[in-house]
């Protein structure tokens, strides 16, 4: 054996804690995205946790990564080649969760109209009567957003009566 590879029992130890280090990493980046949803019932305990994880985990998954390159790198050293395969495998998932943990996926939830199209009353054929619309009207011009159409956007940007505003749902 050569020195600075850990012994076999160590051996065990180092891939165990790899595995905890990735499960742990991958559950304190899920957590956020599993609980900060739209129109999904929601505790105030759960918010807070999730909040509070969304805003440590980049120094979290960050400090997991070099913890995990350590390890891969002591475990590399006279590994035979299935352990070679596996430790990219084990890597993979806390890199992946290290670069999740610093995107605001919620962007991607709530992405707003980039350029959005308005049409005139007479145009608006695709309105039913009885669709709920967000309505504002300012210096006397009057525009209509459908709730039904802004369900997946929430948010549009608009210039009504020469003022810019965001209607947001």
């Amino acid at each position: 054996m050569q020195a600075n590879t850990p012994s076999k029992t160590g051996r065990w130890k180092l891939w165990m804690a790899l595995l905890l280090l990735v499960v742990t990493t991958l559950v304190i980046v899920a957590i956020p995205v599993f609980v900060i949803m739209p129109f999904k019932a929601q505790t105030s305990a759960g918010l807070e946790w999730s909040y509070w994880l969304r805003r440590v985990s980049p120094w979290i998954t960050i400090t997991a990564s070099v913890m995990a390159l350590a390890f891969g790198i002591k475990l590399w050293r006279g590994a035979r080649w299935w352990s070679r395969i596996a430790l990219p495998i084990f890597l993979a998932p806390i890199l992946a969760a290290t670069w999740f943990a610093h995107q605001n996926h919620f962007e991607w939830m709530f992405n707003p109209l980039p350029n959005a199209a308005y049409a005139t009353v007479a145009e608006a054929n695709f309105v039913n009567d009885n669709d709920m619309v967000l309505a504002v009207e300012i210096n006397g011009e009057a525009v209509a957003y459908p709730v039904r159409q802004m369900a997946y956007h929430h948010v549009v940007s608009d210039v009504v009566g020469g003022k810019p505003i965001t209607a947001t749902y």
